[in-house]
């Protein structure tokens, strides 16, 4: 597939806000291409090959790491992990002694996950290599709510006009940063469903609607996202009642669900909490969850950015 314009501008993804749904839209073509070649068996192992990608995780997380990994392997390129618990940045390095570093490895495609808002965009201003936001703070996970939206398209058709209702730790989520943001961009009507103390102070000026009450703001949706609860980011006690407490008000379970559309999907980041934010049947259910499958479009998803990336490496040369 090609592309008459730069879907990703400045040569890295480093946020979802700022980009527009023209852009969007082409990188989620391109996601669905790969996710047919990845069913069929097929792979692109030429197309990075010669290209060192580098996983840069401040933080853990087996899934997006594995994900980046994989599809790095599948395009040809060369992937390495780095152990930061193990590195010299516990030492004492600082992030830009970590990315002059990195310049001297000649780095190509540099993926980082960090606890702080805003690293990757440093890391960005100092290497040489196209940067890829795997998660930073809670600012935003570029990568999460574009394999979302890839996800809900595939079984909704498109974005346009959906009604997406996004539950529990609003607050400590850059999931749901992203998301807001892309599903805006795109014609979706978003729903924040929360306790008012697991939403974000600036939530006035996000232009969604607000509801307290789970039945209330599941009602008439397409797609119901849960979001994982966040205690290692709750830095003040008293934010949500016991777990049984939350789950018996924000937990998503079939009475909950029931008032959503009867075709309406659902869909968890993960890790879950299962019981907490959402009971296992749900979790599990064959025909509403989409859960297994936001997983394998992770993959192709992140393909395509790596896809897209390494276009504007080979046009710099």
């Amino acid at each position: 597939m090609s592309f008459s314009y730069p879907i990703l501008p400045g040569g890295h993804l480093l946020a979802i806000e700022g980009l527009e749904a023209p852009h969007i839209a082409a990188l989620l073509d391109l996601a669905e291409s790969y996710a047919l070649l990845n069913r069929q068996g097929k792979t692109q192992r030429d197309l990075l090959r010669g290209r060192t990608l580098i996983n840069l995780f401040f933080e853990d997380s087996t899934r997006t790491r594995t994900s980046f990994e994989i599809a790095g392997k599948r395009l040809g390129a060369d992937v390495i992990n780095m152990s930061v618990s193990n590195s010299s940045v516990n030492k004492g390095e600082t992030l830009l002694d970590t990315a002059s570093t990195l310049n001297a490895m000649n780095t190509d495609l540099l993926v980082v996950r960090h606890g702080q808002s805003g690293a990757p965009a440093l890391l960005a201003q100092k290497v040489s290599a196209a940067v890829i936001n795997a998660g930073d703070g809670t600012h935003e996970h570029p990568t999460q709510a574009l394999l979302d939206a890839l996800t809900i398209r595939r079984h909704k058709g498109d974005l346009r006009n959906l009604v997406v209702a996004i539950c529990g730790d609003i607050s400590h989520s850059r999931v749901a940063r992203s998301n807001i943001h892309l599903l805006s961009a795109m014609g979706a009507e978003v729903r924040l469903v929360a306790p008012p103390t697991l939403l974000p102070a600036e939530v006035g000026r996000l232009g969604v609607s607000v509801f307290h009450d789970m039945r209330k703001g599941l009602a008439g949706a397409d797609v119901v996202m849960m979001l994982r609860l966040q205690r290692e980011r709750m830095a003040a006690g008293g934010l949500v009642p016991s777990a049984r407490e939350f789950f018996r008000f924000y937990g998503l379970d079939a009475e909950k669900l029931s008032f959503a559309k009867p075709d309406s999907i659902v869909m968890h980041p993960g890790p879950m909490n299962r019981g907490i934010e959402i009971d296992s049947a749900i979790a599990d259910h064959p025909t509403r969850s989409v859960i297994g499958e936001q997983v394998e479009m992770g993959v192709a998803l992140r393909m395509a950015v790596l896809d897209v990336l390494a276009r504007g490496l080979r046009r710099n040369g």
